[in-house]
């Protein structure tokens, strides 16, 4: 039976482990986009894990959902993440850059552009800003000629993210953002060849990953899905069909990966699995019956990555168990407890809830 502490082939990456970093917004980048010597030791720290996530990384301005948050939309901020990739290696680790194109979930006060998406729909919600939670604002919607032009932006963030040092990429298209604006049924109106059927709602992911992977090899690129999540209102009522068919076209690209969200039922995700031919990430981590929980039900743990390692994940991504346990790779090996991370402190900015997390100490 397939272990968490076995060793994967990832492409040119040879794992150590299974266990996977996901991504996750910090907030801890400086107001001009750049990465900081605090976020260089929180990666470094965690560095035992198989594979490091970084937070979401905009790929260009008008892409650019949250403040503080460090981007890969110039070289000045691609050089500034150099020193959180040499950390991660120099303590031996491997980390992936999230390109995260927010689409319509962004604000102009944020990047002074008026945010674009498939369609003219804003989120019926509140929208991170520099100064604090705003109504979302209606989005421009992108003209048929455009599109092509986001689709390249993951691109050319992801030739950004290589010289920085980063070992891949992985496209954000999980979650409710600009690809998977594109996949919705009710952010996605159009009427051109990106809107209505499946085959076109499709047509932007697929056109990504094509323009990622021509751009630094389809070994080093790799994508989050998370389907029928419903995050940041995307309605996607047809998702069985939606993903097969759009996991049947990526497949043939030869990605590294896939990482899926444990968001649908348990039978859809067996039939993706089949449909991949590739490595694939499994988040347990279930946002099916999110409650009055803000951030979901259940965090990943041992038990829900080893019953998602025996259906077939080849990979499993942990979230919330790293903040908190920057060694959680030998707490579960040892099978100690994992501390609880400070909800406060997820994007307070600052070193606090962020890096001063102590590794686990045995009792004398």
């Amino acid at each position: 039976m397939t272990s968490l502490f076995d060793r994967h082939q990832l492409g040119a990456l040879a794992l150590p482990n299974r266990i996977v970093m996901a991504p996750m917004t910090r907030a801890r980048g400086t107001a001009d986009g750049l990465a900081t010597p605090s976020m260089a030791t929180y990666f470094a720290q965690r560095a035992t894990a198989g594979l490091l996530i970084s937070d979401g990384i905009a790929p260009n301005r008008v892409g650019t959902s949250n403040p503080n948050t460090a981007g890969l939309r110039t070289d000045a901020e691609a050089a500034s993440w150099r020193q959180v990739t040499d950390a991660v290696h120099i303590n031996g680790g491997r980390i992936i850059a999230q390109l995260m194109h927010g689409g319509r979930v962004g604000h102009e006060s944020t990047t002074g552009l008026r945010p674009v998406a498939p369609s003219a729909v804003a989120v019926p919600a509140g929208v991170f800003t520099p100064a604090g939670p705003r109504p979302a604002p209606v989005p421009r919607a992108l003209e048929t000629g455009e599109v092509a032009g986001q689709a390249r932006s993951y691109a050319e963030a992801a030739v950004r993210a290589l010289d920085a040092g980063f070992d891949g990429v992985e496209l954000h298209g999980a979650n409710g953002y600009l690809i998977s604006q594109f996949l919705s049924t009710n952010a996605n109106l159009r009427e051109d060849r990106y809107g209505g059927t499946v085959a076109n709602r499709i047509r932007f992911a697929v056109e990504a990953v094509e323009a990622t992977a021509d751009a630094v090899g389809a070994d080093r690129v790799g994508i989050r899905l998370s389907p029928g999540a419903g995050l940041w209102d995307v309605a996607e009522p047809d998702h069985p069909e939606l993903y097969a068919a759009l996991l049947t076209e990526l497949d043939r690209l030869g990605m590294a990966y896939i990482h899926l969200e444990a968001t649908t039922d348990e039978a859809v995700m067996l039939d993706l699995r089949k449909r991949w031919d590739g490595t694939v990430i499994v988040n347990p981590s279930s946002w099916l019956a999110r409650g009055d929980a803000a951030f979901g039900p259940r965090p990943t743990d041992r038990e829900s990555a080893d019953r998602w390692l025996a259906l077939g994940a080849d990979l499993v991504s942990f979230g919330r168990a790293f903040l908190a346990n920057p060694d959680l790779v030998e707490r579960l090996r040892l099978g100690v407890p994992l501390a609880e991370a400070d909800s406060d402190t997820y994007y307070a900015g600052g070193d606090a809830g962020f890096i001063d997390y102590p590794s686990y100490r045995h009792a004398a």
